[in-house]
């Protein structure tokens, strides 16, 4: 059995901690993590245990307490960061962790950079791209109000840093940026093949559709919701934001945003999840915004299944399905079937 550490580490020594890319099963784990979306769970025998996720910058687990009170749930989840102690075992094909014991922690900033995930690509490359897609607007309203924006360096620093989600999809520091740009690259891509499409309203749509989760999310102290978002939620306050904006273009800028254009603009920030079933305000009810609505599908639902499926770690007999990713009510099969096939065929 391999031992991480022997004992929470004390006032001013370093926390312990062991990347979770590195755990294995039989490993006994002793150190400090992030805590994802802690639930009360209740066995067949009726007795309740602890659920829920630990991440790092590296990647993520499940976790498990098998015997637990419910009432101590609020105090684990109070700074969104736990000290656990417990044993890393295989089930299902996949690493979990079964906990011994388990408390809240405080954490520093300079723990938040190895205990949050982050994004893998260049940040500040992003933000050029996507300032010089955005630069390419041709209707004198679309640029001032995306201006607007881009101009509003507080603002976009919160761009830069907001994750997408707290848990679903492009859930690491940087992932807003990291989501919207790809969807921007995904237009660029095909507006051509579709040119009956309004292309200023696609891609200012795009930029606009989840800006409210600037105020949606936290994640100064993991990721979790503010009371904005849990009260009003991003496509509300997206749609709020983009009233302001407006007329604030209006008074500073002397431009007018034509009443439809702004109109059309708010509606795809509120449809954009595309069903009611999943959190759209209104179902999509222009070209415009079915176009947005399923960009914005593809690219979560594929991030989605990119990261549930975890290729470049490698995979053993017995981890070739995924638990059950509930976002995608499927387990996926991992593996790709032309990596490394022997079977590939011979070049002329």
């Amino acid at each position: 059995m391999t031992q991480a550490a022997t004992q929470p580490s004390g006032p001013g020594q370093p926390r312990p901690h062991v990347a979770i890319d590195k755990i294995r099963p039989h490993t006994y784990v002793d150190g400090t993590y992030s805590l994802v979306n802690p639930q009360c769970g209740t066995a067949k025998n009726g007795k309740h245990f602890l659920k829920g996720i630990i991440r790092d910058a590296s990647g993520e687990l499940a976790i498990r307490q098998w015997t637990f009170d419910e009432s101590q749930l609020g105090e684990i989840a109070r700074t969104g960061f736990v000290w656990i102690g417990g044993q890393a075992q295989e089930y299902n094909g996949q690493v979990q962790i079964v906990v011994d014991s388990i408390r809240s922690v405080e954490v520093d900033i300079e723990d938040l950079a190895r205990l949050l995930p982050a994004s893998q690509k260049d940040i500040p490359a992003m933000e050029v791209e996507l300032r010089r897609i955005m630069g390419s607007l041709t209707h004198p309203a679309m640029r001032a109000l995306a201006d607007a924006y881009l101009s509003n360096e507080p603002f976009m620093a919160r761009v830069r840093q907001a994750p997408a989600a707290v848990s679903v999809h492009h859930a690491w520091i940087g992932g807003l940026l990291e989501h919207t740009l790809q969807l921007l690259r995904l237009a660029e891509g095909m507006l051509p093949l579709y040119p009956e499409l309004n292309r200023d309203l696609v891609l200012v749509g795009l930029f606009l559709h989840d800006l409210g989760k600037t105020s949606e999310l936290t994640w100064e102290r993991g990721f979790s919701y503010t009371a904005e978002g849990n009260l009003l939620g991003h496509t509300v306050k997206g749609v709020i934001m983009l009233s302001a904006m407006a007329s604030k273009v209006s008074r500073d800028a002397n431009v007018r945003i034509p009443a439809d254009a702004l109109l059309v603009l708010q509606h795809i920030v509120l449809s954009h999840h595309g069903s009611l079933e999943f959190g759209a305000t209104k179902i999509p009810s222009t070209p415009e915004a079915i176009f947005v609505a399923m960009l914005d599908n593809l690219d979560a639902k594929t991030a989605i299944a990119i990261h549930a499926a975890q290729r470049s770690k490698g995979i053993y007999p017995g981890q070739e399905f995924t638990d059950k990713v509930w976002s995608l009510d499927t387990r996926l099969f991992r593996p790709d079937p032309l990596a490394a096939s022997s079977d590939t065929l011979p070049t002329e």
